[in-house]
């Protein structure tokens, strides 16, 4: 980090975003009123003074977190990206900005946490909001040590400063990272209330990703086998979720991605975006990266070209060359993650009386003015999550319009599904299966709200765990940590199954989905559609599990290239 970069946090952390809000969960103080003498006077400022944490410091690590947990995982392809193929590197624009980003949640809930053991409000506010921060802090050093393995540790800013060390700190060892983040975690618990207001992280928020810390870190340093110590407690915090948190699933897994739901009790953490250019950066923009041109009226959607990869149709069972009218379509999250031909949605273009897919792409002068006019996405597929549809779905929503590369759609990182079938795999443990009832339980719960017809099994396996968080969590930046994670104690069956994964694209689609659209008629002829024959393997290694400092970090601190070092997180830093 660069000293320019400090000062921005501090500066930003202290006076807050200028905004008003439709919803009292997102007021933030004004910046042409308050400064650092005069706020964080009262229960409301406090509050007001940690809400941009759940947006803002993030917006650059958006089209990162899909790059990342989804284009590299092999969940979604995007044409030439180099996250397709393994070749990114330190100087691609959405790492450096995703690495950026990540610093700044650190740097400003460093010092807004530093700001509240000053505030003048309720100590139960306080608590509340300190361990927000240390939440918002957590997880963006879960983030860091996942996506570039060794970091530094940035833990008071102002002390930073005063050093003049902030270009030249050392990587610390991965393991110790994991114990920062465990320790700061601690302390969240410890501040935070055990239930709060639906939308904001409370001390089950903390727990849930506390388990995901431990079952992650389990592998770390491993061969073959995780440390049972932190299976044991990835178990533990997970179940503690489950039982006392007073969360459950949404009954539709659709539901769960809708704006009337952004704070729904399924959702343990969560970026939630307010629709406004000002501030730019509080606003979620993925709908323009993710969705086909035209889908909405602001001009400001270009990903139809991409798409979920045919790799995730298969994983769910499905193939765009298999008749829409003949798809066997059992599990409700193949729709609710990707389109397909023949798909309808509801709950999109609600003003038109629903959004069908193919009636968009080809009938361009009517139903979907300003559309593409052929099928784009070469896997066959377009996205469904992290979009909000047309201009009228965003005010039946949220009662507030959207905007070009402007939304208000909250983007869920922590789930209780998540933490369902990190129990699961926590109780398998080391072992091939385990019959554990609750274990079982946990995945049957996730698993039937998907699959109605699914029955309770008798046992289940790490594989089919391994699956089914792919096909809960898809499109939600989150497989790749699943791959890094495997890779800390089983490399070569990562890298193995990232090889054998069908990245690439068909040939002949939009005829054979014209055709479909035009007459009903889904004949394919293997010479036309078919899997492009020369599709290779990506060039997966050992190394390709750690992604490259960007440049410029390394230009201005060497140290970054030398070995991590080893720090005693515990004595060295305190809360």
């Amino acid at each position: 980090m660069k000293i320019k970069e400090f000062k921005y946090l501090i500066f930003a952390a202290v006076l807050g975003m200028t905004i008003s809000s439709c919803e009292d969960f997102l007021n933030r103080p004004a910046e042409d009123n308050y400064n650092e003498a005069n706020f964080y006077q009262n229960d409301e400022q406090c509050i007001q003074g940690v809400n941009y944490l759940y947006n803002s410091p993030w917006y650059d690590f958006q089209r990162g977190f899909i790059k990342v947990g989804e284009v590299l995982s092999g969940n979604y392809y995007m044409g030439s990206s180099p996250y397709l193929d393994f070749t990114v590197n330190g100087t691609d624009a959405d790492l450096v900005n995703m690495s950026y980003s990540l610093w700044a949640v650190n740097g400003h809930a460093n010092t807004v946490y530093a700001r509240l053991k000053t505030a003048n409000a309720s100590q139960s506010v306080i608590n509340q909001c300190m361990g927000e921060c240390l939440v918002w802090k957590a997880m963006a050093y879960f983030y860091l040590v996942r996506s570039f393995g060794a970091v530094p540790i940035i833990h008071d800013n102002t002390a930073e400063l005063a050093s003049g060390t902030y270009n030249s700190k050392f990587r610390i060892e991965a393991t110790d990272v994991y114990e920062y983040i465990i320790m700061t975690l601690e302390k969240a618990i410890e501040l935070l209330p055990s239930k709060g207001e639906d939308g904001r992280i409370d001390q089950y928020s903390a727990k849930g990703l506390m388990a995901k810390v431990y079952l992650t870190k389990s592998g770390l340093g491993q061969s073959g086998t995780r440390n049972q110590e932190d299976l044991d407690k990835a178990a533990s915090y997970a179940k503690d979720v489950i039982d006392n948190s007073g969360r459950s699933l949404l009954k539709s897994y659709s539901d769960v991605f809708r704006l009337a739901n952004n704070k729904n009790r399924e959702c343990l953490i969560s970026w939630h975006w307010y629709p406004t250019r000002d501030p730019w950066t509080a606003q979620n923009t993925l709908q323009s990266d993710l969705a086909m041109v035209g889908f909405d009226e602001f001009g400001d959607c270009w990903g139809g070209y991409g798409g979920p990869s045919v790799d995730l149709q298969e994983a769910f069972g499905v193939s765009v060359l298999e008749s829409p009218s003949n798809r066997t379509d059992t599990d409700s999250r193949r729709k609710a993650t990707m389109m397909m031909a023949g798909d309808v949605y509801e709950y999109f273009w609600q003003d038109k009386g629903g959004f069908d897919y193919l009636k968009f792409i080809y009938d361009k002068e009517n139903y979907g003015a300003g559309g593409p006019g052929e099928l784009q996405s070469g896997t066959g597929a377009n996205a469904v999550k992290q979009l909000y549809g047309n201009a009228n779905d965003h005010v039946v929503g949220l009662g507030i319009s959207a905007g070009n590369m402007v939304s208000g759609l909250s983007t869920h990182i922590l789930r209780l599904s998540d933490v369902y079938l990190i129990y699961a795999e926590a109780k398998i443990g080391n072992n091939a299966s385990t019959t554990d009832a609750s274990a079982i339980d946990a995945f049957y719960t996730v698993r039937h709200r998907a699959v109605a017809s699914a029955p309770r099994p008798e046992s289940i396996t790490w594989e089919q765990v391994w699956k089914e968080r792919r096909l809960e969590l898809a499109c939600e930046g989150d497989r790749w940590y699943d791959y890094v994670r495997l890779s800390y104690y089983d490399p070569q069956r990562a890298i193995n199954e990232l090889k054998s994964q069908r990245r690439d694209v068909y040939y002949g689609l939009n005829s054979l989905y014209k055709g479909y659209y035009e007459n009903k008629s889904y004949v394919v002829n293997p010479d036309d559609q078919r899997y492009n024959p020369e599709a290779k393997a990506p060039n997966v290694t050992i190394s390709s599990f750690t992604l490259p400092f960007p440049t410029e970090d390394v230009v201005f601190n060497p140290n970054l290239m030398k070995d991590p070092i080893h720090v005693d997180v515990r004595s060295e830093f305190s809360y």
